[in-house]
């Protein structure tokens, strides 16, 4: 479904919320990853503001959708996005990395509700979301009226593990149109390029041969990704994956595309200086240094 010209400005100010949240965290903890969040905050912003059904003061509602954060070196987006839409107070974002802190450097589930699955290792995240597919649409009694979708969200860096192509296979196999999975094609990893690192393209025609639905988008623009999600509900055959085509340190322009800040913190002067840059580009601090 189309999204109104309404719902597109309070989800490009949510994003924007989200961001400035996010340079506070990583500023406050000193440590852990600045580009993938950035450029990530408009994704996050349409699951959790616009797609997912659930409920952030009841995280274990069964009939909830699944969201799986396989690159868990970004979760501070996924903390900041959490806090934005009602499971913790925003506040207690500030404590990232902090030791006792319910908001560890990857995610961790038993220690935040809320959270699928704990992750860290890069590569295991598709492979857990296909078994999620798997026994939702294979193993529940017929009589059973959960349907929830499943979302993996991983980085386009994994794709260099073998494991993501093993659950990219069964997935294929078994037909799992309820699991979406969506591709952080930033282009950078820790190292470098990934093409320079190790190349990955085709990667559309890699995932076409292995039975699945491929869409390319445009991941910071919120009405195209709503739009691509929407398509992949109506694919019943196979399962979809979303290559979003994102800009790392998305917001701050004089990051944007420096694979140097792929798991760099801002400094406090960084800090201020990147909240002036989001302010000039069209969003409103809210909040700042506590």
């Amino acid at each position: 479904m189309m999204i109104t010209e309404e719902q597109k400005i309070a989800l490009d100010t949510q994003a924007e919320k989200i961001r400035e949240t996010l340079i506070n965290m990583l500023v406050s903890a000193g440590s852990g990853h600045t580009a993938g969040p950035l450029g990530m905050a408009d994704i996050f912003t349409a699951f959790y503001f616009h797609i997912l059904a659930h409920k952030p003061g009841n995280p274990q509602w069964e009939e909830r959708d699944r969201l799986i954060l396989s690159n868990g070196h970004i979760c501070p987006v996924l903390y900041a996005t959490m806090a934005h839409a009602g499971y913790f107070p925003i506040e207690e974002c500030l404590t990232l990395r902090k030791f006792g802190s319910r908001l560890q450097g990857h995610p961790e589930r038993l220690k935040l509700p809320g959270l699928e699955t704990t992750s860290g290792p890069l590569g295991e995240g598709l492979s857990q979301a296909s078994g999620m597919a798997y026994a939702f649409k294979n193993l529940q009694p017929a009589s059973s009226k959960l349907k929830p979708r499943i979302y993996c969200l991983m980085s386009d860096g994994e794709q260099e593990e073998g494991s993501t192509w093993e659950a990219a296979m069964f997935a294929g196999k078994y037909k799992l149109s309820n699991l979406t999975a969506v591709m952080d094609r930033n282009n950078i990893q820790i190292d470098g390029m990934t093409e320079d690192v190790m190349p990955l393209e085709p990667l559309a025609d890699k995932y076409r041969a292995f039975n699945w639905h491929v869409l390319e988008v445009n991941g910071n623009d919120i009405p195209a990704f709503i739009a691509a999600v929407d398509e992949a509900k109506a694919i019943y055959e196979k399962p979809t994956i979303i290559i979003a085509h994102t800009i790392p340190g998305k917001g701050v322009p004089e990051i944007e595309f420096d694979y140097r800040w792929h798991g760099k913190p801002p400094t406090k002067e960084e800090g201020k200086r990147f909240l002036k840059e989001l302010r000039t580009l069209g969003g409103k601090i809210s909040h700042d240094y506590a």
